[in-house]
């Protein structure tokens, strides 16, 4: 395969808008889908109201699958793959995209690492021929390992070591999860594990889990069927097919490590208050709860009008309070409460409030209005979700590359209208009552 010839021409596009909606039952996207002999699954989210593509390739492998004791290797491979690959000279896709007048760039999470450029719609296959380019052989040049790790260091030290509400996030999760759990090490990697991460840890970790069946492709955008699935089996299909490990991510410990969490800090002006529990995802244990949960968080926690803001905002007892569910992961999920309080307002009173909101929840449970209330809220924001190129691909590639089907994410909305009270507070009573690990921490001032 022939090197991409660099065009002169660059030519900016500005995303479309979304149009307005019809009914709340049809498909968010629409998309179509298809797998390839070599075992790639291809979705197309066809969007013509502007002449733009979003090309999005998800590895199902992210720092959750990093090597125990080599954190960082899944977030490392990615930096390396802008190093070149047999056909495109190192530096030269971001240069590529650039004078194309798009953007590219790459994301690591605990489950997928995700490559994507957003372009005008004919220099699709072009972008298509230098990601299959650098997914079959990334070169992970020897001579430039040294240089890129000083850049991934400093990530760290901007983003979390020199952040204290990063550094106490990072300890937060360790002393839950533990330091070396997939849920307890950072996304990035501890930093004495960063600096022994070797060349050929990369390569491994590229060959073990960067297999076609092991990826998603996703594109979005003013693109026809016809023509992704002949631009596929010409620069994805020829990718040799091997075996896709599995996701074997470590069980939960008995307990957390640590129950409780307080950290001091003299760059920190206000206190924060957090509180974790471990909760079943949309892959892990009571699956059918995860809807539930996600309709338990915003009628706790998910802004004014929910429970935790009137009992602790409202009531001029913190700045901000709230709560948040992490159920869309490859494994065991988590629930989470959070509370900033105002000057003056001691640490006990802000756990007593939130420990009363708690256990009246837990005793008297939601009422159906609450209920209706959170889905109808989140229902309404979801049809936003089609105003940007790239949700679509985001959303849709994110669900596929952790074992979720499409219909995951195009009828979320009538999964979430058609949660029950009793569901919701089942799923209170499971995680809340009696959780099966769960740690509470302060970030102090001092």
């Amino acid at each position: 395969m022939a090197a991409p010839a660099i065009p002169t021409l660059a030519r900016a596009q500005t995303l479309p808008s979304a149009a307005p909606v019809g009914r709340t039952d049809r498909p968010l996207f629409g998309a179509v889908s298809w797998t390839l002999g070599n075992g790639l699954k291809v979705v197309l989210a066809e969007n013509r109201r502007a002449p733009v593509a979003a090309h999005y390739l998800f590895a199902s492998a992210g720092a959750g699958e990093d090597p125990a004791g080599k954190s960082g290797v899944a977030h490392f491979l990615e930096h390396m793959m802008f190093k070149g690959s047999p056909n495109i000279p190192s530096g030269a896709f971001s240069q590529v995209v650039a004078r194309e007048g798009g953007q590219d760039n790459a994301f690591t999470s605990r489950d997928v690492t995700a490559y994507y450029q957003i372009v005008e719609a004919s220099r699709l296959p072009l972008m298509m021929r230098m990601e299959s380019d650098r997914l079959r052989e990334p070169l992970i040049p020897a001579d430039e390992l040294e240089s890129e790790r000083g850049v991934i260091l400093e990530e760290r030290r901007s983003r979390t070591d020199a952040v204290p509400r990063g550094r106490f996030r990072e300890a937060f999760d360790a002393a839950m999860w533990g330091p070396q759990h997939w849920r307890g090490r950072p996304l990035i990697g501890w930093e004495d594990e960063i600096r022994a991460i070797t060349r050929q840890d990369i390569l491994d970790f590229h060959r073990l889990h960067y297999t076609p069946s092991n990826c998603v492709l996703v594109v979005a955008g003013d693109v026809r069927e016809a023509d992704l699935r002949r631009w596929a089996d010409e620069f994805y299909a020829p990718i040799p097919a091997r075996d896709a490990p599995p996701r074997a991510r470590a069980p939960l410990a008995a307990a957390a490590p640590e129950a409780r969490l307080e950290r001091h800090d003299p760059a920190v002006r206000e206190s924060t208050f957090y509180k974790s529990f471990a909760a079943p995802s949309a892959t892990f244990a009571e699956t059918e709860m995860a809807d539930p949960l996600e309709v338990l968080a915003h009628a706790l926690g998910g802004g004014t009008g929910s429970r935790l803001h009137k009992a602790l905002v409202e009531t001029g007892l913190a700045v901000s309070a709230g709560a948040g569910y992490d159920g869309d992961t490859v494994g065991v999920g988590s629930f989470a409460v959070h509370a900033t309080p105002r000057p003056g307002v001691g640490t006990a009173q802000i756990e007593t409030a939130i420990t009363n909101v708690l256990t009246d929840l837990l005793q008297d449970g939601l009422p159906e209005a609450e209920i209706r209330r959170a889905v109808r809220q989140e229902t309404a924001g979801s049809l936003l979700a089609l105003d940007g190129l790239g949700a679509a691909p985001r959303m849709l590639g994110g669900a596929l590359a952790i074992g979720l089907p499409i219909e995951f994410v195009e009828h979320w909305p009538q999964r979430m209208a058609a949660v029950t009270r009793d569901q919701v507070n089942a799923a209170a009573r499971t995680v809340l009552a009696e959780p099966k690990i769960a740690t509470a921490g302060w970030l102090l001032p001092g």
